[in-house]
């Protein structure tokens, strides 16, 4: 039987031996729920709208309506959207980084081990971290173009909330956080909340995108 509370998951490619491999790891997990599938991008949006689950993964390349496109019309036409793992071949391209400028929460490789893609599922739906942190910074030093001048919501942040969305951009949890800065976990997540508003995003991914798109994170 599945749990009450099992993070209901859409899965969004165009390789039905993908989808099939992927719906067989996750459903073996109790915590985990396999609720749709989708072929399309243009599917995938139909799909999410319907089933509003709390994660899709979504193949970046897709005939028609791409990963990145669908991405993007998921988190503008819903209210509380899922969190969005777009899934690649080769986690240097250029699409992964647009689909994650675009407001995915996370990618994952192809060949990702079966536990490493359960962990980014429940990860993501924690939000409590942030996926492959050093992938994403390899990603930002390849893709991004640096401005020169330091983006307005860098005045509004506190030095305590710009320390926090540096060690974000690390990867490490609330927690973790709190250890290294010695404060409480709830004061960590005070502090990541008031990032997010500041910076305009919907969760620590983008804060960490738009830190290291306008420079006040520097990727290499």
């Amino acid at each position: 039987m599945t749990p009450a509370k099992a993070t209901r998951v859409v899965l969004a490619d165009d390789e039905r031996m993908v989808r099939t491999a992927l719906r067989v790891i996750l459903d073996a997990e109790p915590d985990l729920e396999v609720v749709g599938e989708a072929a399309t991008g243009a599917e995938a949006v139909s799909v999410v709208r319907s089933l509003l689950p709390d994660v899709v993964l979504m193949d970046v390349r897709m005939p028609g309506i791409d990963g990145i496109r669908a991405t993007e019309q998921i988190l503008a036409t819903l209210a509380e959207p899922p969190r969005i793992v777009v899934v690649t071949t080769f986690e240097n391209d250029a699409y992964v980084y647009d689909a994650l400028r675009a407001g995915a929460s996370g990618f994952l490789l192809k060949r990702a081990a079966a536990e490493d893609l359960v962990q980014a599922v429940r990860l993501v739906a924690r939000s409590d971290s942030l996926l492959f942190p050093a992938a994403v910074r390899e990603l930002a030093s390849l893709h991004h173009s640096a401005r020169p001048a330091p983006p307005a919501w860098a005045a509004r942040l506190t030095d305590r909330e710009a320390e926090v969305l540096r060690q974000m951009a690390t990867g490490l949890t609330n927690a973790e956080i709190a250890a290294r800065l010695e404060v409480g976990p709830a004061t960590v997540k005070s502090h990541v909340a008031a990032v997010l508003a500041k910076t305009g995003t919907r969760d620590r991914t983008q804060a960490v995108i738009a830190a290291y798109e306008s420079g006040f994170i520097h990727p290499k």
